[in-house]
């Protein structure tokens, strides 16, 4: 019986988050157990990560993470809506996660919707594995307010649990609050685009992504725009250690900081 993996999963998940980071890694070596047993190079699922032992503490729970929280969000308004679900698929469906990688990402999804899913736990194991780098918290936490958005509503039970998970991340209510006013804007950005019947994106929205005021002079706009490129450009959370499978969620996240940048700029001409 193979039991290196929760040998490791408890190491490196104590070394990373104590006694909450060792039972998640526990848990996460038993996964890695249980793939061993079997041939190997038809397996996916998060444990294939494991393979590379540097990225064992990052990318194996920073995965983890994402969907069970994702699913913990989703359930608190007491039942999960079609719309959710939709777009939980939808968040695997960019990632170009298939077969059992997927099997994975939808067990940590069902986990987290259960009532004694330890939020708290998994959120220190998370941002410990992740070492506070706080550009990779942040883009976790963008993900996490997606999918409070995903039916459309922000419930007053997914807005607490948001300020507990932006919390225990290092980031303050009034960061959260800018957060979700820049999803907002990204959100109407998108429909504003797509729709014929609109002259295209509202140049509020774009100052909106920026983060900045109407009334901002164009130096302060330009320094928005570089700060927020910096956090969310591809290849500087790449080398951070952010999992490939996220980088299009980055790249989309930059392609609509840039485009409101350039709205500006033309307004200002």
């Amino acid at each position: 019986m193979k039991i290196w993996g929760k040998v490791l999963g408890f190491m490196f998940g104590f070394m990373f988050g104590k006694w909450a980071g060792a039972i998640l890694g526990l848990y996460i070596g038993h996964r890695f157990d249980r793939s061993m047993s079997q041939d190997f190079s038809n397996q996916g699922g998060f444990t294939k990560f494991f393979m590379n032992k540097d990225s064992f503490a990052n990318q194996a729970v920073f995965f983890h993470a994402v969907f069970s929280v994702y699913g913990h969000i989703a359930k608190a308004s007491g039942q999960v809506t079609p719309q959710e679900i939709s777009a939980a698929s939808g968040l695997m469906d960019k990632m170009g996660l298939t077969g059992d990688k997927r099997k994975e990402a939808q067990a940590a999804f069902s986990e987290g919707k259960s009532n004694d899913f330890p939020l708290e736990e998994t959120l220190k194991a998370f941002k410990k594995s992740s070492f506070g780098q706080r550009d990779i918290l942040q883009l976790f936490l963008e993900v996490q307010l997606q999918a409070a958005f995903a039916d459309g509503e922000l419930h007053p039970k997914e807005r607490t649990i948001l300020h507990l998970v932006a919390k225990h991340l290092g980031f303050s209510s009034r960061d959260l609050e800018r957060l979700l006013q820049q999803l907002d804007a990204q959100m109407k950005f998108h429909r504003q685009q797509a729709s014929s019947s609109q002259s295209g994106p509202s140049i509020k929205d774009a100052y909106d992504i920026l983060g900045v005021s109407a009334d901002a002079d164009d130096n302060a706009v330009k320094k928005a725009w570089r700060k927020q490129m910096a956090q969310h450009h591809p290849d500087k959370l790449a080398a951070k250690g952010l999992p490939p499978e996220m980088l299009d969620i980055a790249n989309q996240k930059a392609q609509d900081i840039q485009a409101a940048y350039e709205k500006i700029k033309a307004q200002r001409k």
